[in-house]
């Protein structure tokens, strides 16, 4: 069953994602930018479209501690190892792939529950983004926390998702599983004495 509701939970997630990034790009940011080429696609037509190219980049001040931007992160996470060059993006999209077949097979294992729902947040985060690397050469971010001058990084909704996923996965492998382990240790202890 956890097996299951995860994988129906991948395609709901990476849907998420994409539908906020072109929510962001067509319908709020291209009728506002006038750099911006063209009229905004209907969503199915820009999920479909390959080659597409890069919004030009935009920043809104939205509230006090948040903007929305527009810009393409080439590299990894917070931008490490950005390049232009074609086969630095290849090694992404392969890698990217290439961790999510591996986390695919971790979840036909059948975890619990507990770890299938992370699991599935970080497989359809990475989807996500290469997804946007496949059809832009980069990935869209833009969310835009920041505490006066101090910026977070740029992200989108798949960059939550994985990092949610990990924290949670991390949270469990750490702390929860030190706890069962006393209490099991406990348990077992208590059933010797006895």
């Amino acid at each position: 069953m956890p097996r299951l509701i995860a994988f129906f939970l991948i395609p709901v997630f990476v849907l998420l994602d994409q539908i906020s990034k072109w929510w962001v790009i067509e319908m709020f940011f291209r009728p506002r930018v006038f750099e911006a080429d063209g009229a905004s696609q209907p969503f199915f037509t820009w999920l479909t479209t390959l080659g597409q190219d890069q919004f030009p980049p935009t920043r809104l001040e939205w509230f006090d501690i948040l903007n929305l931007v527009m810009v393409w992160n080439k590299g990894i996470s917070f931008g490490i190892f950005a390049s232009d060059e074609a086969m630095t993006r290849i090694f992404l999209i392969g890698s990217s792939s290439a961790l999510v077949i591996v986390l695919l097979v971790w979840l036909l294992r059948g975890p619990t529950l507990k770890v299938a729902l992370p699991l599935s947040m970080i497989i359809a985060g990475a989807m996500g983004n290469i997804w946007d690397r496949v059809r832009f050469g980069g990935v869209a971010d833009f969310i835009d926390f920041h505490i006066g001058d101090w910026h977070y990084p740029a992200f989108n909704v798949a960059d939550s998702c994985i990092v949610l996923g990990v924290a949670w996965l991390a949270f469990d492998g750490i702390i929860l599983e030190a706890r069962r382990l006393k209490k099991s240790k406990e348990e077992h202890k208590g059933q010797s004495n006895g």
